[in-house]
């Protein structure tokens, strides 16, 4: 029997995210698909919720083990630890990060963590104007550039460290090109 996949897609602001999800959850027969924002609490008490928060995510997922289900998630716990990274939280979050990652590795699904990113990065100026959005960090580029080095430096290290995460470094900059990719390695048919 086949292991159901867990599918994490992660990306600074402004990458397509939303839209990829979408197009999985649109596309993956038998799939859910999960929205994490976090929480904006950016102070130690903060850091205790997502603490809390993440470790009842992943056993949630041991729960998720057997069910024959793909699971889709936009953002997890590696958002929470590229903002502590970034300065964006007043705590640091690599202590709890790192058990995360190794209990998620461990978990018996096809892992896959997809890291977005744009090759022409003047575009997630058009892509960040929005009628609508969260105030939690603010849209600009210069963020969305620094969150995508921070994503493409987290996607080299868990390649390095995790033997059973499948790493997917995906450019976003052409929607169809990217949407080709992601049907060959999940055998959609469109």
């Amino acid at each position: 029997m086949n292991k159901s996949k867990l599918i994490v897609i992660e990306g600074p602001q402004g990458t397509g995210k939303t839209t990829l999800a979408n197009y999985l959850r649109e596309n993956l027969p038998g799939s859910n698909l999960y929205r994490l924002s976090g929480q904006k609490d950016k102070t130690n008490s903060g850091k205790s919720l997502s603490t809390k928060m993440y470790k009842a995510l992943l056993e949630y997922l041991e729960k998720m083990q057997d069910i024959p289900m793909d699971l889709i998630f936009d953002r997890t716990f590696f958002t929470e630890e590229v903002y502590a990274r970034l300065g964006y939280k007043e705590y640091t979050f690599s202590d709890i990060y790192q058990d995360l990652l190794e209990k998620f590795n461990n978990l018996n699904f096809d892992i896959y963590f997809i890291c977005l990113y744009l090759k022409e990065t003047s575009l997630y100026e058009k892509r960040l104007i929005r009628e609508s959005h969260h105030n939690y960090q603010a849209f600009k580029l210069d963020n969305s550039v620094n969150q995508q080095e921070a994503y493409l430096k987290m996607s080299d290290e868990i390649e390095k460290e995790c033997s059973n995460i499948k790493v997917i470094k995906l450019s976003m900059d052409d929607f169809s090109e990217s949407y080709k990719i992601i049907n060959d390695l999940f055998n959609i048919n469109n």
